[in-house]
C-alpha cells in the first residue's frame, strides 16, 4: 500500500476497512491550487494517448466505481476532457440482457475491453458482481464468493496481453453523498438525475460499504491495483485521478517514443528509396 496526497494505492491482497481512509483529503491543497498543474496534465493526457494509439502496444482500461453520487460521470466528463474521442470509449454496465444472463459474468465485460492502442473507461464493471449482486442477494453467496479470485485471473489476463489497468474507488462520506442527493432537488437542471431508487440504495449504506472493502481486500494486485480516491471535493477528485493516469502512463512513454521514431524512420528510408526509384525510370 502507498499513499499520497489522500490517494491511497493497494496493491497487495490485505485487509481494508473504509474507516482508515478520509473521503475529505485533499492533501493539503486548496481549491484553485490545482487548476494550473491540472491544465499542464490534461495536454501531457493527450499526448500520452497520441503515442499509445500510435504505437499499438498497449491498451489502457480505466475502471470507476462508487456509490450513487460519487462523481463517476464527473470524472469521466472532467479527467477525460482532453483526450481524443476517437480512440477512447466509455462503457456503462446496468442490469444484465437476457443474452447476457446466458453466459458466464464476465462475458459481457470482456466483449468491451479495449485493442492495443486504446482507451476505454468502465462507468461500474465486473464488481457489479460481486456489488449488487451481493447486498441485493441476486445469486447465492456461494456463487458470488468464487468470483474474486475469477476477476483476479481475468485481470491478469488482460493485463499479461498488454492492458494498462488502473482501477479508481471514488470514495465519498455518507454526510457528502445525502448533500449531492438533496442539492438534485433544488436545482431543476438536474432534477432529471433524480430517483427513488437512489434513496433506496442508500438504505443499504453500511452493506455496500462492507461489500467495498472486501473488494479493496481481495481485489488489489500488483498487476491491477486498486486507488481509493479521496471525492467528497470534486475538484481534488479529478486532479488526482488524472495525476494517477498520467504517471502511470509515463512509464511507457519513452517506449512509445521510440517505436514510433523507429517506425518514422523506416518509412522515410522508404519514401526515398522509392523516389530515387522514379527519378532513374524518369531517367531511363
Amino acid at each position: 500500500m502507498s499513499a499520497r496526497n489522500g490517494l491511497v494505492m493497494l496493491n497487495t491482497p490485505k485487509r481494508v476497512s473504509l474507516a482508515d481512509f478520509d473521503a475529505s483529503a485533499t492533501g493539503g491543497m486548496k481549491k484553485g491550487d490545482e487548476r494550473e498543474i491540472l491544465e499542464r496534465l490534461g495536454t501531457t493526457l493527450r499526448e500520452q494517448q497520441d503515442l499509445l494509439w500510435g504505437a499499438a502496444k498497449q491498451s489502457v482500461l480505466i475502471v470507476l466505481q462508487g456509490m450513487d453520487t460519487a462523481g463517476k460521470d464527473g470524472t469521466i466528463s472532467h479527467v477525460l476532457a482532453s483526450v481524443n474521442p476517437v480512440s477512447c470509449h466509455v462503457w456503462s454496465f446496468q442490469q444484465p440482457t437476457a443474452e447476457e444472463l446466458r453466459h458466464d459474468f464476465l462475458w459481457r465485460i470482456h466483449k468491451r475491453t479495449p485493442q492495443l492502442g486504446e482507451m476505454a473507461v468502465f462507468n461500474r464493471s465486473h464488481y457489479e458482481d460481486v456489488l449488487i449482486v451481493r447486498v441485493h442477494e441476486l445469486v447465492l453467496r456461494e456463487i458470488w464468493q468464487t468470483r474474486y479470485d475469477e476477476i483476479n485471473e481475468f485481470e491478469r489476463m488482460l493485463t499479461h496481453n498488454g492492458t494498462i489497468l488502473l482501477k479508481f474507488f471514488l470514495n465519498i462520506s455518507k454526510e457528502e453523498q445525502e448533500q449531492r442527493l438533496l442539492a438534485r432537488e433544488k436545482d431543476p437542471s438536474k432534477a432529471w438525475k433524480l430517483s427513488v431508487g437512489d434513496w433506496h440504495e442508500r438504505e443499504y449504506w453500511d452493506q455496500y460499504q462492507q461489500a467495498y472493502e472486501d473488494v479493496l481486500s481481495r481485489c488489489s494486485t500488483k498487476w491491477a491495483p486498486w486507488y481509493v480516491v479521496p471525492s467528497d471535493k470534486k475538484w481534488y477528485r479529478n486532479f488526482v485521478i488524472t495525476q494517477a493516469i498520467v504517471e502511470r502512463l509515463a512509464a511507457y512513454q519513452t517506449h512509445w517514443s521510440t517505436e514510433l521514431g523507429k517506425r518514422g524512420e523506416q518509412a522515410l528510408a522508404e519514401l526515398r528509396a522509392y523516389r530515387e526509384n522514379q527519378r532513374s525510370e524518369a531517367a531511363g
